[in-house]
């Protein structure tokens, strides 16, 4: 079964996190939805977090995982938000099981194809030698031989924690990430449609979302809008958190 954070009471709301994230992601905001009356579901992917690790890695995989999530908990009628990976999850969701899902909100990806893009951040991880026992501070040092954005690198150590005393170690199953990153990229299924409402959230500064790829999104999802948050990147979530919250919100209400 998957980890989440639950917060709050109402209509079910599930967020899905991105490649390398985690439920701790979406927590302010998860809060401030809460408090919009929404039980906000901040759910840790297979292989991210405090969720468990398999070989396997897929997105009709983790839409099944989803799927029996939902059902654990008693979720028959969800709202869904997913950024990056997560929005690819949730696209794949609400066009399996359309019955399940009200509205549908994806931040900063598209259904089409995206070639693998994270090799230099997979480098950083994989440089990091944990049996020389490294400090946080050891670690930070050595992914910023890599990556040069301190955002990126922040994100990135939010997944570190202490396996035992004096022995940090990374939450995410890296060696599956080594092996299936070409999962990430995958397009959504061409025949797939999902015909309620959808919202589509992209950074003004970010090219995951073109001008061009709007005709073929509609394709899939005749009954999206699409909002651009000025001078945000992929992180569009945390770099202008206060407008994000006011589109969901809008769009939700």
């Amino acid at each position: 079964m998957l980890y989440s954070k639950i917060e709050g009471e109402g209509k079910p709301f599930l967020i899905i996190h991105g490649f390398l994230g985690m439920s701790d992601n979406w927590k302010t905001l998860g809060q401030q939805f809460a408090g919009e009356g929404f039980q906000v579901h901040m759910i840790d992917m297979r292989n991210h977090g405090r969720s468990f690790q398999s070989d396997e890695f897929n997105y009709e995989l983790m839409v099944q995982d989803v799927f029996a999530y939902c059902q654990e908990h008693a979720l028959e009628s969800v709202n869904i938000l997913g950024h990056s990976m997560g929005g690819k999850i949730a696209m794949l969701f609400a066009t399996r099981y359309p019955e399940m899902v009200e509205k549908l909100i994806v931040a900063d990806i598209g259904p089409k194809y995206y070639a693998p893009h994270h090799q230099t951040i997979l480098a950083g991880l994989n440089a990091v030698d944990f049996s020389v026992k490294p400090s946080r501070a050891d670690v930070e040092a050595t992914l910023g031989q890599y990556i040069t954005d301190f955002g990126t690198r922040q994100f990135l150590l939010k997944n570190l924690y202490w396996k035992e005393p004096g022995q940090l170690a990374f939450r995410f199953n890296l060696a599956v990430f080594n092996e299936k990153v070409g999962e990430i990229g995958v397009a959504l299924p061409s025949e797939l449609v999902f015909e309620k409402p959808t919202l589509f959230i992209r950074g003004g500064s970010s090219n995951y979302i073109l001008d061009e790829d709007v005709e073929s999104i509609a394709v899939h999802f005749p009954s999206m809008k699409l909002e651009t948050i000025p001078n945000a990147g992929h992180w569009l979530h945390a770099e202008n958190p206060a407008l994000f919250y006011q589109m969901v919100i809008s769009f939700l209400k």
